[in-house]
């Protein structure tokens, strides 16, 4: 179950975010990226199996989807379903961007550098997010998700060299099917990505096993 005890649900600006606080003296703030349909609650499940000193920011996507719940790219054809590109991502991810900035800067908080954690498509705006701002990518978690359609364009700079990802995908899963999971994985390594990976007999979900794995990843 989710866990939003200790969390503050925060209106700032044009945002709706949930917020987890922290007073560790070595705190580091982590971006939680909701898939689509989600909201500001859904990253939680995952959020709350990370370390105290994380300072948590849960944003809610911005464009409202009409079976409910929210989405990171604008409405699109049925037919795109699952298969978002960088250009439908990128102006999230420039939203996203200036709202960590923007945020940090309200807090008294440091967000030079921060880790980012999203599942499905939230994933694939994780990934948006790390090639398009890998100076200020600490480390990434892709759970359930893929590299969007045009990011293998930027693959030769390897605009991701030596950074950690952590990437956790079911053999059963329907959604996001497990060869493009493993596709995903060959373009972040070429891009220069260091990959632990966490494959496991699920669908569409992170398993006990790499969750626990996902929590020793970023226990750092």
């Amino acid at each position: 179950m989710q866990d939003l005890n200790n969390t503050t649900l925060v209106d700032f600006k044009n945002w709706r975010l949930r917020v987890r606080e922290s007073s560790a003296p070595d705190y580091r703030l982590m971006l939680l990226i909701h898939g689509l349909t989600g909201d500001e609650n859904s990253m939680w499940v995952f959020g709350r199996h990370m370390p105290s000193k994380y300072w948590l920011l849960a944003p809610r996507a911005p464009y409202p989807v009409e079976s409910g719940g929210y989405s990171w790219r604008p409405p699109f054809e049925a037919s795109e379903f699952g298969r978002p590109t960088l250009e439908q991502l990128r102006a999230g991810a420039e939203g996203l961007i200036r709202l960590v900035d923007e945020y940090a800067a309200s807090a008294g908080i440091d967000a030079k550098t921060f880790d980012v954690m999203g599942f499905s498509q939230g994933a694939a705006m994780s990934n948006v997010f790390a090639f398009l701002y890998p100076q200020r990518i600490r480390k990434t978690a892709i759970l359930a998700g893929f590299v969007p359609l045009g990011l293998e364009d930027l693959v030769p700079k390897r605009p991701l060299e030596g950074k950690p990802f952590f990437v956790a995908h079911g053999t059963r899963d329907e959604m996001v099917q497990i060869d493009r999971a493993r596709e995903s994985i060959a373009i972040l390594e070429a891009a220069g990505a260091k990959v632990t990976y966490c494959e496991d007999n699920v669908g569409h979900k992170v398993s006990a096993t790499c969750l626990r794995a996902l929590g020793t990843f970023f226990a750092d």
